[in-house]
């Protein structure tokens, strides 16, 4: 395994896209901007986007992966959204990928421990995944993988 880590990031695709809609100013936030999951992320680390829904709260579902990209080097840093909101970020270079449902791939993914209730672990809002994963994800999203140090 490499040294590099690979992180899925849970948020609804409006905020997830939100995060990698401008080139070279690429971010993801979790957990309601809490600065603690944040922490366990670093520079170089891959990272995925999965979204349940396409708005915050909505019954809209998704259940896709929607952004993948490499965490940069920087500290988390607070970035004030306004009306007295100020959530934690790490900045992140985006790779193109297209957005890929998740239900094809549960078979394949070694994070889904039981079929039956294979969105558990989302509900923690970041976990850890495998090389072997992020690569599946990689290929399903058909990003190019050289981008994102494979």
């Amino acid at each position: 395994m490499s040294a590099r880590k690979n992180w899925i990031a849970v948020a609804c695709a409006a905020h997830a896209r939100r995060g990698c809609a401008q080139a070279g100013q690429g971010y993801m936030q979790v957990c309601h901007g809490k600065s603690a999951p944040l922490r366990r992320v670093a520079p170089g680390d891959r990272v995925v986007y999965y979204s349940p829904t396409v708005t915050m709260g909505g019954k809209d579902k998704l259940q896709a992966f929607v952004s993948m990209g490499l965490v940069e080097q920087g500290a988390v840093y607070p970035f004030d959204m306004g009306g007295g909101f100020v959530p934690f970020r790490r900045d992140v270079a985006y790779v193109p990928a297209l957005e890929a449902p998740i239900a094809p791939l549960l078979d394949a993914l070694e994070f889904v421990e039981d079929r039956s209730r294979w969105g558990y672990k989302f509900r923690f809002g970041l976990f850890a995944v495998s090389d072997a994963d992020m690569l599946r994800i990689a290929h399903a999203m058909q990003a190019d993988v050289d981008l994102l140090c494979f």
